[in-house]
């Protein structure tokens, strides 16, 4: 009868578990499931604990690519020796599920050793396909529940690098049937839609070369379109047909636009290493597309690390004052407030309601109060011993942390 008790125990505690997993709001891209690094579902305790618990911890390979998570799995892409893996894993407990890989030797750029060889990329689930593009500019389609590769390409016909200087970082991102992309190399790319079912290119918008920030899908002025930041530029391509709407020159020093732009009320913003934030108001009028600057701030500056939004509040990290978070106002683009300097070289921003998360690539996740008077930090982890420059996933039951070569999984006792 003992035992019993203690097994009904354990069968009821592992119940819990998995039934608390059936209302996880799934992150199946990356910054999110819209893409603007906005978690849903996760419960602000009344009382932040002095520590978060571990849950579980596994070994997955080297690289800067985040989790995912889709249909209670996580996918990780990651690097073991030369190869570019492609890792399904039980979310409950961090067990694989399935593993796919194949060959992709990569020669990093001097300038970005420290990075290592990737891949820096985040997977992409769309339906029953999980989508990667590697360091040196693969493209593959896996079966997300088997994980069959259904179609690989790679441009070299295409385009004579495949790649940025230092590697390829765009994460995919999907419209109905079309993965859309932007592939190639220094000074020559295009912006692409390929088939999910066969890899076939749709439409190719040939631009400048990708930089290392990912594309996003907004409709501006009832026109759907697909916006990422080019090497040189910021473009809007009709994601019907891919023809080339708009394009706001943006130039970076070594050309190195990372920043994901956001969209905001029918604006766009976006920033890049030393050029300030930036807000354009993106209309047609008759038929031509018009890019209205309506405010700047040069107060802060973002590098690598893409904003978040809530409500008329903008939060980022700026590369300034050796890192330093800040609130600007999106009406006027006034800064609200800004952190004591010296967090880091980059942070990950997710917002919870009204709480703002960043993990800092020194492995510290810091959680703070939205308001606009000033900075408020709520609690303070150390999540990892190693750089975090993946970007984090919260969820409802605690927050998936992926450091140089291992995932961990808190939770919140």
């Amino acid at each position: 009868m003992g035992q019993l008790g203690v097994w009904g125990g354990s069968l009821l505690s592992w119940l819990f578990i998995i039934l608390s997993y059936c209302a996880v709001e799934e992150w199946p891209q990356w910054r999110g499931p819209q893409r603007d690094g906005i978690a849903v579902g996760f419960k602000v305790p009344a009382q932040w604990p002095k520590q978060l618990q571990q849950r579980w911890q596994v070994d997955v390979g080297l690289g800067h690519a985040s989790p995912v998570v889709a249909d209670h799995k996580m996918y990780l892409f990651s690097r073991r020796g030369e190869d570019e893996v492609l890792t399904c894993m039980n979310l409950v407990d961090g067990k694989e599920l399935w593993q796919q890989k194949y060959p992709a030797p990569y020669e990093v750029n001097p300038v970005a050793a420290t990075h290592g060889k990737g891949p820096k990329s985040t997977p992409l689930v769309a339906g029953s396909r999980v989508f990667t593009l590697g360091i040196s500019g693969i493209l593959s389609c896996w079966d997300a529940n088997t994980g069959k590769r259904q179609w690989q390409r790679e441009f070299s016909k295409q385009f004579s690098k495949t790649a940025p200087l230092y590697g390829a970082a765009m994460s995919p991102i999907v419209d109905q049937d079309k993965c859309i992309v932007h592939l190639g190399g220094p000074d020559k790319g295009a912006v692409m839609a390929l088939d999910v079912k066969n890899g076939e290119t749709v439409w190719s918008c040939a631009e400048d070369g990708p930089a290392y920030a990912s594309p996003i899908l907004v409709t501006l002025d009832e026109v759907r379109q697909v916006v990422t930041q080019s090497q040189k530029a910021c473009l809007g391509v009709d994601v019907s047909d891919g023809k080339l709407l708009w394009k706001i020159p943006f130039q970076t020093e070594y050309d190195q636009n990372a920043v994901t732009p956001l969209e905001h009320e029918g604006s766009l913003i976006i920033s890049g290493v030393n050029k300030g934030i930036d807000r354009y108001r993106i209309e047609k009028e008759d038929d031509e597309w018009v890019t209205d600057n309506t405010w700047e701030n040069k107060e802060v500056s973002l590098y690598m690390s893409s904003p978040v939004a809530e409500g008329q509040q903008l939060f980022g990290f700026s590369h300034r004052h050796k890192g330093q978070l800040f609130a600007l106002d999106l009406t006027t683009g006034k800064t609200l407030w800004a952190s004591e300097g010296r967090m880091g070289d980059n942070a990950s921003l997710v917002i919870t309601g009204n709480v703002l998360w960043a993990l800092t690539t020194q492995g510290e996740l810091i959680v703070c109060k939205i308001n606009d008077k000033q900075f408020a930090p709520l609690a303070h982890y150390k999540v990892a011993e190693t750089p975090t420059w993946a970007h984090p996933v919260v969820l409802p039951e605690g927050v998936l942390v992926k450091d140089e070569s291992k995932l961990t999984f808190w939770q919140f006792p």
